[in-house]
């Protein structure tokens, strides 16, 4: 991808995939490498971020002798992602209208 993946924008995927249902760090990470390349290392901190903005709860869970940490989204993080994606709306219309008309 030729354009930088922002800390909100990211933000805005994160939460956007955890709408969709609770996934566990690593399946999220691997979820988002496929399409963004991001890293472990570049996810994990914007989990604790959103966590701490209470838009994120954790929960563990028992797999195979281990406790999988899963991450759900609050209410508070189903509002932000409402405001993400009307300013994402906005943003790709204004940018449509530079590329699209070349001017």
């Amino acid at each position: 991808m030729g354009f930088p993946i922002t800390a909100n924008l990211l933000d805005a995927c994160v939460l956007s995939m955890l709408a969709q249902g609770d996934t566990y760090g690593y399946e999220l990470t691997q979820r988002l490498r496929e399409d963004l390349h991001v890293s472990e290392s570049t996810l994990y901190p914007v989990l604790r971020r959103l966590q701490g903005g209470t838009f994120l709860r954790t929960y563990d869970v028992p797999h195979q002798g281990r406790n999988r940490r899963y991450y759900a989204i609050t209410e508070n993080g189903n509002s932000q992602l409402d405001g993400f994606r009307k300013d994402w709306s906005e943003f790709r219309n204004r940018i449509d209208g530079f590329l699209r008309s070349g001017a």
